[in-house]
């Protein structure tokens, strides 16, 4: 069997000293996972190790940890699949010997308790209370159970899937900026309650994450969280679901601009045949437009049925042929 090297990082806060790291050599097959050389390790050479587990069947979601910089399960993650995520496979591929090196460390964005262990109570389980995780049901109730259309529930089974691993707020780079954004995995969680027709708060909801300046537009469109989930929830889409929702189904004005700002780009083409970036911050928040903009078109803000007609009956083609004429107008009329 090949032998892989683990480099696990240590941290025990009742010591007060750095963290460190600490090597161990184990002779495993490849497709045995990262948690089984771990738990390997602690019973044959250090039982200290810190690291939380309970199924090793990626379906409670205690055991994720950081394998080579990626967040992940360790039961669900090969020895072979963890040690090629650190390394080169194309032009400067890795030697056999440092292609077998895992190193594995805590979460991020979550404080650590001792080694491999984290805070989750602190973060992710204080960020999913944030958006009330549960049904707020219709009244009157049934007397029997809810009829829900099938269609209904297909919507929210992505979300569903969902175990709770923090894997993605792991890797969420706008968590990394801005601590207090309500993060992937709750967002997600939110979905699954504005996504079930059973609930009756769907416009609350979508209020209040869209009014926080932490919210649903927050979110910086990384796909880490997308890259990071296990069970393919696929957080990022659930938020961009949230976001269509409140925008294009209950027209939520928020005082974030966010609901301006996604318009600003359908009304920019529209306006343009092209997407003029100039125009982008005038339209999200108000302000004076460049020179050229026609008079006709001055409010940024144009409501159903107050478009140009001879604009919105245009043809596509039109539409772009007015954009690259406007582009040249722009080249002609700029200073030397």
């Amino acid at each position: 069997m090949p032998e892989y090297t683990l480099k696990i990082r240590r941290y025990d806060p009742q010591a007060a000293g750095a963290p460190r790291w600490d090597t161990h050599t184990v002779d495993l097959s490849p497709v045995q996972s990262v948690l089984d050389a771990i738990l390997k390790i602690k019973d044959d050479e250090d039982g200290s190790i810190g690291i939380r587990c309970s199924c090793q069947q990626a379906i409670c979601g205690s055991c994720g940890v950081r394998m080579n910089g990626k967040p992940g399960l360790a039961c669900n993650t090969h020895l072979e699949e963890a040690a090629r995520r650190g390394h080169g496979t194309s032009w400067d591929p890795p030697d056999e010997e440092q292609a077998r090196v895992i190193t594995v460390e805590p979460m991020g964005n979550m404080p650590v308790i001792r080694d491999l262990i984290v805070d989750m109570d602190a973060v992710h389980w204080k960020k999913i209370r944030r958006v009330t995780p549960w049904l707020i049901n219709k009244e009157p109730v049934p007397e029997r159970e809810y009829i829900v259309p099938h269609e209904n529930m297909v919507d929210v089974t992505q979300p569903m899937a969902c175990i709770q691993c923090g894997a993605c707020v792991s890797d969420c780079l706008a968590m990394e900026v801005d601590p207090q954004f309500v993060g992937p995995a709750a967002l997600a969680k939110a979905y699954r309650f504005v996504g079930d027709p059973r609930d009756a708060q769907h416009g609350e909801r979508l209020r209040d994450l869209s009014e926080d300046p932490h919210g649903i537009y927050d979110c910086t469109h990384c796909f880490n969280c997308i890259d990071a989930c296990p069970k393919g929830v696929e957080p990022m889409s659930q938020i961009m679901r949230l976001r269509r929702v409140a925008g294009s189904d209950f027209h939520i004005k928020d005082g974030n601009n966010g609901y301006r700002h996604e318009h600003a780009f359908v009304n920019n083409i529209r306006r343009n045949g092209i997407l003029h970036e100039s125009d982008l911050l005038a339209d999200s928040y108000g302000g004076r437009r460049r020179a050229r903009q026609r008079a006709a078109d001055r409010d940024p803000w144009p409501r159903p049925g107050q478009d140009d007609p001879a604009e919105a009956a245009a043809p596509p083609a039109q539409g772009v042929a007015r954009g690259q004429e406007a582009v040249r107008r722009d080249r002609l009329e700029a200073p030397a």
